[in-house]
């Protein structure tokens, strides 16, 4: 059955009340392994529902992979949204004048030396550094900040997608907040309640008043930025348009952590693209004549391979290449 932006809506309302099938994920630390070694065991610290399970279930060795420093996604009840948004335009900015190849090192060099975002002073200039490598990474050699950069270059119109998608897989405290904007229809207001709520559920309500209030601040602003939240005082639902190479960095997303064949276009990372699962089969299409993805579709069944935006060593870390 084809889902519809309400199908997707309802299924996540019922995930937030705990009728839909989740898991418990945790904060962890891990240790460093090679490509060739068996993953990283978790050290377990705090368990919170994660919304990264929506549509699939990742397994304690799929989430060890995805969090290895040489990919990327973080877990945990901490995130940069306690005190930053996505920070699209220092993004924009810094992207525009790096270079691909770029290490940590370079980057840092052009934000706190070089000055590259105009901040007034050093302090700034290295907290700006600090809070956008929590956000995105920062290194030409991690899978998930080099494959958006290389999907940033060719797609303008994708840009805000592209930095949400990644901050998301970056930040749990945004990705948190993902089910209460997915289902708010277009046009309708978001009320701080409504993120207060999902802060809690996630948390455990470990937060006071006024941090709650500062995340409640920056996610919305960050959802702003996406494309979509509009307006500023007042927020309402905006429906976003993603591009072929937005769907195709949300279907890696989504095939790091487990899904393949159909269930790439249920996972969380489809579901904030505001697009049915029809059109992005169609959308994924396009990203597969760009040279983005690998793709078979017939008779209702799907396949999806990232293999082609992927190197050799990314392709054994996550079990992708076929």
């Amino acid at each position: 059955m084809i889902s519809t932006p309400f199908d997707l809506r309802r299924s996540l309302s019922t995930f937030e009340t705990g009728a839909y099938a989740i898991n418990l994920v945790k904060e962890f630390s891990l240790v460093n392994f090679s490509p060739a070694s068996k993953p990283a065991k978790f050290e377990r610290k705090k368990m919170y529902t994660d919304p990264i399970n929506l549509g699939i279930a990742p397994t304690s060795e799929q989430e060890a992979i995805a969090s290895d420093k040489r990919v990327g996604f973080r877990f945990g009840d901490k995130g940069t949204h306690s005190s930053r948004t996505i920070m699209f335009e220092e993004l924009s900015i810094l992207l525009r004048v790096s270079q691909p190849s770029f290490n940590r090192g370079e980057y840092r060099k052009v934000i706190v030396q070089e000055n590259c975002l105009g901040k007034r002073t050093v302090s700034t200039r290295k907290l700006s550094h600090q809070r956008l490598s929590e956000l995105y990474g920062l290194d030409g050699d991690f899978l998930l900040f080099r494959v958006m950069r290389h999907l940033w270059k060719s797609d303008e119109g994708g840009r805000p997608l592209l930095a949400l998608l990644l901050a998301m897989a970056r930040d749990p405290l945004l990705r948190i907040t993902a089910p209460a904007i997915i289902r708010l229809r277009p046009g309708e207001e978001l009320s701080r309640q409504t993120f207060i709520d999902a802060l809690n559920r996630g948390t455990g309500s470990r937060f006071n008043e006024a941090i709650l209030d500062k995340i409640m601040r920056n996610a919305a602003s960050s959802w702003t930025q996406s494309g979509h939240l509009q307006g500023r005082s007042r927020k309402t639902r905006h429906t976003v348009s993603p591009t072929p190479a937005v769907v195709s960095f949300a279907l890696l997303l989504g095939y790091i952590l487990g899904a393949r064949g159909g269930l790439l276009f249920e996972t969380l990372w489809a579901r904030v693209l505001d697009t049915g699962r029809n059109e992005l089969i169609h959308l994924a299409m396009d990203a597969k004549r760009a040279g983005y993805l690998n793709l078979k579709a017939s008779g209702g069944v799907v396949e999806v391979s990232p293999a082609q935006i992927l190197t050799e060593e990314e392709r054994r870390l996550i079990h992708g290449a076929d």
